[in-house]
């Protein structure tokens, strides 16, 4: 049997208007930037908490990347653009 593409998100079929595809924005880590204007651009940009935007950056610090955002692809790319606007690395991905 073939299932739906949200049903393993427990989502059933009376959400028909929901997205069937979320997509990830992705952080990388470079040496250009500080810890502090990736965290505040997170912060203005992507509507992170402080807690939320330390974290990812320290994860892409660490990593090399993170993963900083979920959802549709159109608001995802209109924050990457942004980022990008302030020197930060990042790119859409699907889920």
């Amino acid at each position: 049997m073939a299932h739906k593409p949200l049903e393993k998100f427990g989502v059933g079929s009376e959400n028909k208007g929901l997205p069937t595809e979320l997509f990830i924005l992705v952080l990388f880590n470079d040496d250009v930037n500080s810890f502090d204007h990736v965290l505040t651009s997170l912060i203005e940009v992507c509507e992170h908490t402080p807690e939320q935007a330390e974290q990812c950056t320290f994860l892409a610090h660490l990593k090399g990347e993170a993963n900083i955002k979920t959802g549709p692809k159109s608001k995802l790319q209109e924050m990457g653009i942004e980022l990008i606007k302030r020197g930060i690395k990042v790119e859409v991905r699907n889920a």
